[in-house]
This record gives C-alpha cells, sequence and structure tokens, in this order.
C-alpha cells in the first residue's frame, strides 16, 4: 500500500489485512520478553496499533492518548506495537506513566510483515489502527496514509466502545 512519511513516498510491504479478514500467524515479545502470537489475543477483544517508533513525538501522544483512554473499557484489550526493543519499551513506559497500554516489541517484524504494515523504506511499521474481536477477525481497520499524522481517535474510540459490551 502506498503512503507517505513526511511527504515522502512509501509503501508498505503488502496490502495491509482488512475488515472480516482474521489476523496471521504472528510471534512478537511483550513486556516481560515472552513470545507473544495471535492466541493470546483469543477470548478477549482488543486494540492494536502499530507505530514506527514509541520514542518518537508523534507515536508518543498516540500511544499516551490510548493509555489515558484504556481504563474506560475494561473488556477490551489496549497494545502498541513498535519496533523498539522490550527495554526501550519498559522505559519509555516508566517516563512517560504508561501503565494501561500494553507494548509489544516487533524487532523481527514478524507482525508487521504478517499484517502488511512493514514499511521497507523506513524499517518500521506504518500507523495503523486494528479492532479485533475475541475470535480474532479484523472488526475495524485503520491506514494513516501520512505515517507522521495521527488516527482517528474518534472512530477507534467508538469501536472500542462497541467491543467492549
Amino acid at each position: 500500500m502506498k503512503l507517505t512519511f513526511i511527504g515522502k513516498p512509501v509503501e508498505t510491504n503488502k496490502e495491509p489485512i482488512n475488515e472480516g479478514e482474521f489476523l496471521p500467524d504472528f510471534k512478537v515479545l511483550d513486556a516481560n520478553g515472552n513470545e507473544f502470537t495471535k492466541d493470546n489475543l483469543k477470548n478477549k477483544p482488543a486494540l492494536i496499533l502499530t507505530v514506527p517508533d514509541v520514542n518518537s513525538r508523534a507515536c508518543s501522544l498516540e500511544t499516551k492518548h490510548f493509555n489515558r483512554r484504556a481504563d474506560k473499557f475494561e473488556n477490551v484489550d489496549f497494545y502498541t506495537v513498535s519496533k523498539n526493543t522490550v527495554e526501550d519499551q519498559k522505559n519509555w513506559c516508566a517516563a512517560k506513566g504508561v501503565k494501561s497500554m500494553n507494548l509489544l516489541s516487533d524487532q523481527d517484524f514478524s507482525f508487521g510483515k504478517a499484517t502488511g504494515t512493514y514499511v521497507k523504506d523506513l524499517d518500521a511499521l506504518a500507523r495503523t489502527v486494528f479492532a479485533v474481536d475475541n475470535e480474532g477477525k479484523i472488526v475495524y481497520r485503520e491506514v494513516v496514509s501520512e505515517i507522521g499524522e495521527q488516527p482517528d481517535y474518534r472512530k477507534a474510540e467508538a469501536v472500542a466502545e462497541k467491543l467492549n459490551k
């Protein structure tokens, strides 16, 4: 998929997964360095963000925004997937006071390549929001066409509200 990053054309490794599709197989690391796969998402809806680098201003703003909202959705888990190491993510969470958002490290781009969110030109993930039901099916997808911009928070939160019931 063709996108831009600060106005420069880039593209994802393939078309990102779409609504109605199921999450593909992937392996990332959770905050404790443990393997995390699509099986960890079973039985509970989730909002999954992909961002290029949690330490960048735009990614930090987005992750902090959803962290503040996550507690109001007790039946939905919130995840941010980035290329940052587990240690990097832990340090960022500690510095920003982020406790409700689950960060997942995709250093090998397993999630990115499987979901079509890997951008080779950046060696990072595109900015996307996926809402996944408790069976692993994508019920909402937003791919931000200019990677440096923010997603549509209202739409993502409206979907999280529906999944929360």
